[in-house]
């Protein structure tokens, strides 16, 4: 086991990692932005060190500044959380060329399995289903007229480096593409520095279904269930389950399946997440694999008892997985609710500031809060704008809905703006409530009705 691990991330997942450490015994280096000088992360670790101003650019992205803190703390590994580095396989290779470890996957692997044209190819390949759309990249506009008439309208376009809901647009119609076909290309090209693109047909109506992997050194890998992320807006996930509701076990099994015969395709190693979309008539298509752990990894912990964190430091200091696939079994059902310094009411706007008083969700069995807040943080207005996790457990999925419906209700955040009250809206709509609900959900049905009562 390592003696002492460099977290390259800030915010709830930053101190969700030092909790794991700490439990095994691990010493913990926090890197932070001169705007997260007060930041929780900061304070819990063992030691920091200030990486570079608020910008990302210039700290949490900063390969340079983070491997020189890493080698004057005397840190082995490097843990990148989500976002900013986590699939950024220079930074993987970096590390290796300075005999840190990387906690996450080989470099090869987030090669292959970040650019989304090349990982449609290997999953044809290793007889993963697909969702149709053209084999390559599509560089121009004619080339994507011509596979648009090929696999028909409604169609999405994507960008080949994308994540985060970045370099996607939906075209409906002939005429929708020009415009959207430059936008996204523009989009990915700032966002990712590749332009890339591709298209795929539309699954609609469909659920956004994802399975958790975890795999060893030595080439064994299981799969921990699915989640259902189909609540979305702006193809962002706002609220998501384990497992899948209405979800049949014949169907879990396949998906499980295909997911671990995606990950053998690449080798994988450490933990990791395979996304499909699922149609009406129960038929599965990969759309992407996620090299790094997830935000709403909890939910996929509370139903398997299962620390996936603590997996990932112990797989990159080579341990084996001693857990077999028969060792894993989904009980009862969780829910994860996002909650982020936004104003809903006014199209989600970031909205930064000084918490006065807070008051997290507590007691009871089944609940637990991911957070770096506390009262008087103030919140800058540099980075994403998510704060805190409410995360439920219940025998069933009725009492997890209740509990989520009691924690929100609780939870106190005075001197900001958050989107708790519109995430206890969506909870308690009948719709979710029975499970009847598909990525078009959020912001075909609910929103609009939503705003016109918010307003």
């Amino acid at each position: 086991m390592f003696n002492k691990v460099l977290i390259a991330n800030r915010g709830e997942i930053a101190v969700r990692i030092i909790r794991a450490c700490r439990e095994l015994g691990v010493k913990t280096v926090a890197v932070f932005s001169e705007a997260d000088r007060p930041a929780l992360h900061v304070e819990m670790a063992d030691e920091a060190i200030c990486i570079g101003p608020s910008k990302v650019t210039d700290s949490y992205l900063n390969m340079h500044a983070i491997l020189s803190a890493a080698m004057v703390t005397g840190a082995e590994a490097i843990h990148p959380g989500f976002g900013f580095l986590a699939e950024n396989s220079l930074f993987a290779e970096m590390c290796a060329d300075c005999q840190i470890k990387f906690i996450g996957p080989k470099p090869k692997t987030i090669d292959a399995m970040g650019n989304k044209i090349n990982a449609r190819r290997l999953m044809i390949e290793a007889e993963v289903p697909v969702i149709p759309g053209s084999d390559g990249e599509v560089s121009t506009l004619v080339e994507a007229r011509e596979i648009a008439e090929v696999i028909g309208y409604p169609l999405m376009l994507k960008a080949a480096a994308g994540g985060g809901g970045k370099g996607i647009r939906k075209v409906l119609i002939p005429d929708e593409l020009e415009a959207n076909f430059q936008s996204a290309q523009q989009e990915a090209l700032a966002a990712f520095g590749n332009g890339q693109m591709y298209l795929e047909k539309i699954i609609y109506p469909a659920k956004h279904i994802e399975v958790q992997i975890l795999g060893d050194s030595f080439g064994h890998i299981i799969h921990l269930g699915e989640r259902d992320c189909s609540l979305q807006r702006s193809n962002q996930k706002v609220l998501e389950e384990a497992p899948a509701y209405l979800l049949s076990d014949a169907l879990r099994d396949q998906m499980g399946q295909a997911s671990i015969k995606a990950a053998e395709a690449v080798g994988y190693e450490n933990a990791g997440t395979i996304e499909f979309l699922v149609d009406q008539q129960q038929n599965f298509y990969f759309m992407e694999m996620n090299t790094r752990i997830q935000v709403e990894h909890p939910v996929t912990e509370m139903v398997t008892g299962i620390d996936i964190v603590k997996w990932q430091i112990k797989i990159a200091a080579g341990e084996a997985l001693t857990l077999q696939q028969g060792d894993v079994h989904l009980t009862g059902f969780a829910i994860e609710c996002r909650i982020n310094a936004e104003n809903p009411e006014f199209n989600f706007a970031p909205s930064p500031g000084t918490i006065t008083n807070l008051l997290l969700p507590s007691g009871g069995l089944g609940l637990r809060v991911d957070s770096a807040m506390y009262s008087g943080y103030t919140i800058p207005p540099f980075y994403d704008s998510m704060i805190a996790k409410v995360i439920v457990h219940g025998e069933t999925r009725v009492e997890a809905l209740s509990k989520m419906q009691r924690a929100l209700s609780e939870l106190v955040t005075q001197g900001i703006v958050t989107n708790q009250e519109f995430q206890l809206d969506l909870i308690t709509h009948p719709d979710v409530i029975s499970g009847d609900y598909d990525t078009s959900f959020l912001q075909e049905t609910f929103l609009p009705t939503w705003k016109k009562v918010a307003n």
